[in-house]
């Protein structure tokens, strides 16, 4: 895999909740320590969407609030270069259109294409929408 990409929050919130390949997403953020160290994109939606999952956690699961605090907390620590939605919002919406998906994924599918660097994902229905197409949007898994 690539070690320049882009990561969707499918990927990033697998660093703190333990989910079916967090081991994946730790092994992959783990080049961000590399010498030099790969770049990460996200649009800047992926710091909401991720406090949203932490959200759920706490709400469904019982996961400690203090925790979830802390976690969103690193997340805006980790080495992330991110990008306005604003700067993603036509194109995300050509995609969403185009490709029966939501604007939401659309925009990491379009910075995606913009950068010329696939996408990380673990949302297998978002691969399997997308193969075939122009984006390269790969599974975390494979």
């Amino acid at each position: 895999m690539s070690p320049d990409c882009v990561v969707d929050a499918s990927v990033g919130i697998k660093l703190f909740v333990i989910e079916p390949l967090s081991d994946r997403a730790d092994a992959l953020f783990a080049h961000l320590t590399d010498d030099p160290p790969a770049r990460f994109y996200v649009p800047d939606l992926f710091f909401i969407e991720c406090t949203n999952v932490l959200w759920k956690y706490v709400r469904h699961f019982g996961y400690p609030l203090e925790s979830a605090r802390q976690d969103a907390a690193d997340l805006t620590d980790l080495r992330l270069l991110s990008i306005p939605t604003r700067e993603l919002a036509d194109e995300a919406l050509k995609v969403a259109v185009a490709h029966d998906i939501t604007a939401y994924d659309a925009a990491y599918v379009a910075l995606s294409g913009r950068l010329s660097l696939p996408l990380v994902t673990a949302d297998e229905a978002l691969v399997r929408r997308l193969a075939g197409t122009a984006f390269d949007v790969r599974w975390l898994g494979a």
